[in-house]
């Protein structure tokens, strides 16, 4: 009788722990439910929606060519190389949202422009703001324009130049137009803030997916260890 009751107790004392176990893995899997939930609907949103069917389509590349990059990375670089031996290089990136003026796209791009001359070492950078405007697509303000000795010379001591904003207005007008000349106008910009947005929409899809997986993933694992506990 002794040993019956022992066994007996037993068998009731891993019923409740399994039982508890039960009631926690349960909670545990209706949060995670909810959140495939989200995922899920965020995912549909975003596969209804056409955040750029309003977007111009006068944007060109021109005789850029865009480099090869992680379907990952954040910025996107342009080159183009002149047959008078002339490189251009542009390293662009989105910045902040701003969504106080209703756009086709809510953000700006950041972007640095380098300039380096044949047979020579020095080179021009502009850092440029890159933002759109109803009108006529896009446009672009320089904020910053360097003269560098060398790609090495990177020194915040050394001197680069005075305040791009202190320059005679002139020169400010001078100098946007000569990055227009070298191929900087409304078709590249209209491309790169089509083209940063475009992308950071793709990457911020295969991030929903990847996380709907991952709870769909865990969903059926916990649905497995339920089953064979108690079911089997």
């Amino acid at each position: 009788m002794m040993c019956r009751r022992t066994e007996l107790y037993r068998e009731l004392k891993q019923r409740i722990t399994h039982l508890r176990h039960f009631c926690d893995t349960q909670q545990k899997h209706l949060q995670d439910l909810e959140l495939l939930k989200c995922f899920k609907s965020e995912i549909q949103f975003e596969l209804a929606s056409n955040h750029f069917q309003n977007a111009r389509s006068d944007s060109s590349l021109g005789d850029f060519v865009v480099d090869p990059d992680s379907p990952s990375s954040k910025d996107v670089v342009l080159r183009r190389k002149f047959d008078s031996g002339e490189e251009i290089a542009i390293s662009a990136i989105l910045g902040p949202p701003n969504y106080v003026k209703d756009l086709v796209f809510p953000r700006d791009a950041f972007v640095k422009v380098c300039v380096k001359k044949p047979a020579l070492s020095s080179m021009l950078q502009f850092d440029c703001d890159v933002y759109e405007e109803t009108d006529k697509g896009s446009d672009f303000d320089i904020y910053n324009a360097y003269y560098l000795r060398s790609p090495t010379c990177l020194s915040p001591s050394i001197y680069r130049g005075p305040l791009f904003r202190t320059l005679d207005d002139e020169l400010q007008d001078a100098l946007k137009e000569y990055l227009i000349a070298k191929g900087i106008g409304v078709s590249l910009t209209n491309f790169l803030l089509h083209y940063l947005h475009k992308r950071e929409h793709e990457q911020y899809m295969n991030w929903l997916k990847k996380g709907e997986a991952a709870f769909v993933a865990k969903e059926r694992v916990i649905e497995g260890i339920i089953r064979v506990t108690f079911f089997d």
